[in-house]
């Protein structure tokens, strides 16, 4: 069996966390991991295009062949969901422009699969990211474990997708 490169993200309109993983089996290991961070005083098209072309250029870089994305979360601020719905399009199409195989996964999802608890916190989930991935320090923003988190994700659900 092949090692198996995936890139994970986080997405977001300010800030998207993504992380690079490769794995074989049960075997995981980070191979890098940032953000991107469109500039907050572009209008949304610009902010759009600019995730777009980044993650674009991150997969033409690592060259990941699956792409596992935080699903939209619902929130009482429709315009906040819409707009990031927009964003995880804007990173999406860059994956299937590329070829990449496209998983999303749900927040609750996230939790479960790491902490065993759907409704797990925030720091529940950074400890096990940092626990399964063996860091020494955990990576700021938070936005980074989170897409960590969602790699992790996909990485346990592999064999039933």
């Amino acid at each position: 069996m092949s090692i198996t490169r995936i890139i994970s993200i986080d997405p977001g309109i300010n800030i998207t966390g993504f992380s690079i993983i490769d794995f074989q089996k049960s075997h995981i290991k980070l191979a890098a991991y940032g953000v991107i961070k469109p500039d907050k005083k572009d209008r949304l098209e610009k902010r759009l295009l600019h995730l777009h072309d980044e993650t674009h250029s991150i997969i033409n870089k690592f060259k990941p062949s699956i792409m596992a994305i935080e699903d939209s979360f619902y929130s009482k601020n429709v315009k906040s969901a819409v707009v990031l719905g927009q964003s995880r399009a804007s990173m999406m199409l860059a994956g299937a422009k590329l070829n990449l195989d496209i998983f999303h996964f749900a927040p609750r999802k996230v939790k479960q699969s790491l902490c065993g608890n759907g409704s797990a916190t925030k720091e529940q989930v950074q400890f096990m990211v940092a626990s399964i991935l063996k860091l020494d320090a955990l990576p700021h923003p938070i936005d980074i474990t989170d897409a960590m988190a969602v790699g992790i994700c996909f990485v346990n659900n592999y064999n039933t997708l």
